[in-house]
């Protein structure tokens, strides 16, 4: 990887460990790059930082206290410590540091010449503008989630609403869902809301934006991302048609002083654990993310279903809230024999998995892999970027 000049960047992460994490490691591939980079933190969240900041003691944080908001207790920072009805009220919340932000790039001495901001902040699109330079949104999901929001956000969701499915004719392959598989962003929201009515515009604003980068790459979502590519084109013309898939960033993560990724010092006896399994392929990671709270019914009928398949399993637990999660609770018997054939022997499933998980290997570990040739082609389009002209 050749160095690069010195462009200063602006990284405004969202507060939740799913968003967080992924632009933590593009942040650390960037600045590996030679990029110079500001990233926007609130006091609660920057020990999140520390192995980044420990692997690139250039990066300098800005930090801004968090924004109140009626919605939230006092101290929330983060959507891991309040669950999914928080992001919302954080969101809305950190919009309030629009003002903040505008002051700091007109007060700095070499301001940044472009904003990467997750695609739940699409509101720092204005503040690109009001700063005559390009926004850039992080998206930590998938390419496939972006077209199927976009889609959706340009219908009448009413209408939409009133069919048992919604399909999806302008997305490659045609996809159909039912109302129940679509995303909670869309199925939330309420005209009449302006929480969510914001967060609708800021969503569309992500593909008005300079450029969209993916945790995904092109073996897994080609397809996806070169619809988006088109249709920010439409959006913003030809000069607008920027999609990078520079993922799957986690192959890629951060690198401590000593030569090794970053690891949690708990996870000492699981990784023991894990080499001491028979073979690859053995063992089931159950895991349902920092926000979903499954209720105590769900818990207790996953672990029985666990339990009678006889797969060796890790599963990451959280806090049991009896009064959150969705009402359905699935059959432990159903559930252990859907496991155990899942686990046993070379379905055409598992084949398929180890398949991409070999693609996506390649995408970011050799340099003509898609990852590494999106990414080096953000740093170069990064790297060319005039300085900004910012208001008086």
């Amino acid at each position: 990887m050749s160095s690069t000049s010195a462009t200063h960047i602006l990284v405004f992460p969202y507060p939740a460990q799913g968003h967080m994490l992924p632009l933590l490691d593009l942040t650390h591939q960037l600045s590996l790059r030679g990029l110079i980079i500001t990233i926007l933190v609130t006091p609660n969240n920057l020990p999140t930082l520390t192995p980044l900041l420990s692997a690139n003691p250039s990066i300098q944080t800005l930090l801004l206290p968090f924004p109140p908001h009626p919605q939230l207790p006092q101290g929330v920072e983060n959507v891991k410590d309040i669950g999914n009805a928080g992001n919302l009220p954080i969101i809305n919340a950190l919009a309030k540091l629009h003002d903040p932000l505008l002051h700091w790039f007109t007060s700095h001495p070499s301001p940044p010449v472009a904003i990467i901001s997750d695609f739940f902040l699409g509101w720092t699109l204005r503040l690109a503008h009001q700063l005559n330079l390009p926004r850039i949104a992080f998206f930590s999901s998938g390419a496939f989630l972006a077209s199927v929001l976009d889609y959706l956000w340009r219908q009448d969701a009413e209408a939409l609403r009133s069919l048992p499915a919604v399909d999806f004719a302008d997305l490659p392959g045609s996809p159909s869902l039912k109302q129940e598989h679509l995303p909670s962003l869309w199925r939330f929201y309420r005209e009449s809301d302006p929480d969510t009515k914001f967060l609708k515009d800021g969503v569309l604003a992500n593909f008005a934006s300079w450029g969209c980068i993916f945790n995904s790459f092109h073996q897994l979502e080609g397809r996806y991302l070169d619809y988006l590519s088109r249709r920010l084109m439409v959006i913003g013309g030809q000069d607008n048609a920027r999609v990078y898939g520079v993922g799957p960033l986690s192959l890629v993560g951060i690198v401590t002083s000593n030569g090794n990724p970053e690891e949690d010092p708990h996870s000492a006896g699981i990784m023991s654990w894990l080499d001491a399994c028979p073979d690859a392929g053995s063992v089931l990671y159950v895991c349902f993310g920092s926000q979903k709270l499954l209720n105590k019914q769900q818990v207790e009928a996953l672990a029985s279903g666990l339990q009678k398949s006889g797969t060796r399993f890790i599963w990451v637990v959280k806090t049991v809230r009896v009064c959150e999660g969705a009402h359905s609770v699935p059959d432990p018997e159903h559930l252990a024999r859907v496991i155990d054939e899942s686990m046993v022997g070379d379905t055409a499933m598992k084949v398929r998995a180890k398949e991409v998980r070999d693609k996506a290997f390649e995408a970011v570990t050799t340099t003509n892999g898609s990852s590494s040739r999106d990414l080096d082609a953000l740093v170069k389009h990064l790297e060319h970027l005039p300085p900004p002209t910012l208001p008086c």
